[in-house]
């Protein structure tokens, strides 16, 4: 924070216009505030306390509001109190001032006038101020959350007010690191040695789940190796623990690669052994397989001699065979030909028994346009259908209009019913407004008066200890003059004795030849000598040093009766001579006027806005009564128009239906007849059609058999061989040649 300029106008001492330019103050690094007792030193740090936070800082918090204003300000002068300032980055002007008694401008007599605030900010880029807000306890807020410091805070740490440093310094530490905590953000240490210690909390978790985890595998590496392996006897977590499993798991690694090297050198040499007798093996497995071979072809060649006739009958089959698959495309299209005219005349035996009987013998051109004609017939009911529509749709309307009129109905009933009270409602809700506002008034009043009875009262309190401190401390004065009397007649008694035997302390310093300090004489024959109870220069001293103290102390004691004296007469003149106890009373009473005034008042706000929203409904039931008669009106014309409406369209759906009980039935019946004889008219085609490809189909047979040799095509049909027959006999014949290879072979 960095303040600019601070402008001060009947505030404390200062009864004019003062301004501080803090900037030319700063020049040169730091500046000195200072002058005599009265000057207003501290009035310029309560001013910057005053602008930023509302209030005065340590004991010159009480007595707020008119209590700042200067006693030498002329009566037209408002205290006011503006400084300008800059803090987070942000230029502000922050100008306050205190509640206001002046004259009034009518009449005699004064008023009092609101405190006021205003809170500007700097925009550079326009080169303006702009006003942020005129709100007491937003500008509070906004300078409280700026600064990070509440005015308790600024106080202890930024104006060390009257000693205030000190019980800074002496609160406890709970509350000093709170204050420097929230002013230096030590939020974020905190934060960080939180998460040191959760982030320590977690490794020392994962630590110990590992050694666990590697305690484990050790276990199982042990029963592995036997007793060539021995584990530490440390627990998880323990420093050392993984070095010495290390430790353990390599002597065992090392053991396991010792029998591992002699396990290899025995298996090689078995490999070997193995491998001998293997080849002498392999040897006579050849020898018995060729002299196998040899007797199986042997008799091999005997089982073909004896098959070859049956050989030469599959290779003439598998001749015709070939022959008759030229003929095969020609058969499979007859047979396709047939399969289809039957079912295409079976689809037209169940078509036309579905028709009407005049129908039934009807060729496939007249079935055609008879139904085009149901399918004309039912395009035409297109318009029916919307007139079937348009009369449910004007049935709705007609419902709707009826409960349209009951709800117009039900809400003028309401509103005139409401209605009705309301002139009472209204009188009752200005009568709450007006109290309101009195009480508001009144509060405002007694607000006034508060400030100067709490001081008169604390005046007569102060008044009533002072009067008791009077007497205590006129006592305690009246003890100390009369000590102090004592004293100066112990010293002159101690001073006189001291006179009256001087000469003996004289003649105790005579030595002979040496001149007498009196007379003279170097001879002293007779010199006075010192009587009991004789008092020296000492005793006299003290005594002398004990009536000064005790001077001092009467002294003290009459300067504090006067400082006491002093202030019970500024009690006095501050309290008059009304007693304590009807004060207080007094006090008393006016605080309770004025919280019973301050409820009262605080539902001024809810009675406006309730008679606000009264008038508002008021203006809604009226305004809902005129368009429920409007609405009345136009439902008289409407239902007339939908009456010539629907009779219209009954004529017409009844000259459209017919017999049946609605258009979608018709309709129904139309769909059905029209679906029939279309059906009927595509079999009947269908099967003239089919029956001319059966008949190309038995000419192209006809001559693909002659061609391939065969006499008729039922000949051709039966040399023709099935994919599983020509399988069969192909497998037989390849089987015959291998086996004539083998043997030869």
């Amino acid at each position: 924070m960095r303040l600019h300029r601070l402008d001060i106008t009947a505030f404390g001492p200062f009864g004019g216009s003062q301004s501080v330019d803090f900037d030319d103050l700063s020049a040169a690094g730091l500046f000195l505030l200072h002058g005599p007792t009265g000057a207003g030193k501290t009035s310029v740090l309560d001013a910057v306390c005053y602008a930023l936070y509302g209030s005065v800082p340590g004991a010159r918090q009480s007595g707020q509001g008119m209590s700042l204003r200067s006693d030498h300000a002329a009566a037209g002068t408002r205290t006011e109190v503006r400084l300008e300032l800059t803090v987070a980055g942000r230029r502000l002007e922050v100008t306050r001032q205190p509640p206001w008694e002046r004259p009034k401008l009518r009449g005699r007599g004064t008023t009092v006038d609101k405190a006021q605030s205003l809170l500007r900010e700097y925009d550079a880029g326009a080169g303006t101020w702009k006003d942020l807000s005129r709100s007491h306890q937003e500008i509070g807020e906004e300078i409280t959350q700026l600064l990070g410091m509440s005015r308790e805070q600024f106080c202890q740490v930024v104006l060390l007010p009257q000693g205030d440093f000190a019980r800074f310094l002496r609160a406890d530490a709970e509350a000093r690191g709170k204050l420097l905590g929230r002013l230096f953000d030590t939020r974020r240490f905190a934060e960080v040695e939180k998460y040191l210690a959760e982030r320590r909390r977690a490794t020392e978790a994962r630590v110990r789940e590992g050694d666990a985890a590697l305690l484990a595998d050790a276990h199982r590496m042990q029963q592995a190796a036997g007793d060539t392996m021995e584990l530490p006897e440390l627990a998880p977590g323990e420093p050392g623990l993984a070095d010495a499993v290390l430790g353990a798991a390599a002597v065992a690694r090392s053991t396991a690669r010792e029998l591992l090297a002699v396990a290899d050198s025995r298996l090689a040499a078995a490999e070997s052994v193995h491998a001998a007798a293997e080849r002498d093996l392999a040897g006579v497995r050849e020898l018995d397989r060729l002299q196998r071979r040899f007797a199986e072809a042997t008799e091999r060649s005997r089982r073909l001699a004896e098959r070859a006739d049956a050989h030469r009958a599959a290779q003439e089959r598998m001749e015709r065979g070939r022959k008759a698959e030229a003929v095969a495309p020609a058969l499979e299209l007859r047979d396709a030909a047939d399969a289809e005219h039957r079912r295409a005349a079976d689809t037209e035996a169940q078509a036309r028994a579905l028709l009407p009987q005049d129908l039934a013998d009807a060729g496939a051109t007249g079935l055609a346009a008879a139904a085009r004609r149901a399918a004309e017939e039912l395009g035409g009911l297109d318009a029916a259908r919307r007139a079937e529509r348009r009369l449910a749709e004007l049935t709705e309307e007609r419902a709707g209009l009826d409960r349209q009129e009951r709800a117009d109905e039900e809400a003028l009933h309401e509103a005139e019913a409401w209605l009705a009270g309301w002139e009472q409602t209204r009188d009752r809700l200005q009568a709450r407004v007006e109290d309101a506002q009195e009480a508001a008034t009144r509060a405002e009043q007694l607000a006034v008066q508060r400030d100067p009875a709490r001081r008169r009262l604390a005046a007569a309190r102060e008044r009533d200890r002072l009067s008791h401190d009077t007497e205590e401390t006129a006592r305690r004065a009246l003890d100390a003059a009369e000590r102090a009397v004592e004293a100066r007649a112990h010293w002159l008694d101690l001073k006189e004795q001291r006179l009256s035997g001087i000469a003996a302390e004289l003649a105790a310093d005579l030595t002979d030849g040496t001149p007498c300090a009196v007379c003279g004489a170097t001879e002293h024959p007779a010199p006075a000598r010192k009587i009991a109870g004789h008092v020296d220069r000492e005793a006299e001293e003290r005594a002398l040093a004990r009536y000064q103290e005790a001077d001092e102390r009467r002294a003290d004691a009459e300067r504090r009766l006067g400082a006491v004296r002093e202030a019970l007469a500024a009690a006095t003149a501050e309290a008059g001579d009304a007693p304590t106890a009807r004060l207080a009373e007094e006090t008393e009473e006016l605080e309770r006027l004025y919280a019973d005034a301050r409820t009262a008042a605080s539902g001024l706000h809810a009675a406006q806005e309730e008679l606000r929203g009264t008038e508002r409904e008021r203006e809604r039931r009226i305004a809902a009564q005129q368009q429920a008669a409007v609405r009345a009106a136009s439902r008289v014309a409407h239902r007339e128009r939908l009456e010539t409406e629907r009779a219209a369209l009954e004529e017409e759906l009844v000259r459209v239906r017919g017999t049946a009980g609605s258009v979608a039935a018709r309709a129904a019946q139309l769909e059905r007849r029209a679906a029939l004889l279309t059906e009927a008219a595509d079999a009947a085609r269908n099967a003239e059609d089919t029956a001319r490809r059966l008949k190309d189909a038995d000419a192209r047979l006809a001559d693909a058999a002659f061609r391939a040799g065969f006499a008729t095509p039922s000949e051709a049909a039966a040399a023709l061989l099935t994919d599983d027959a020509h399988r069969e006999l192909r497998r037989r014949l390849d089987a015959w040649d291998a086996e004539e290879a083998a043997v030869r072979a």
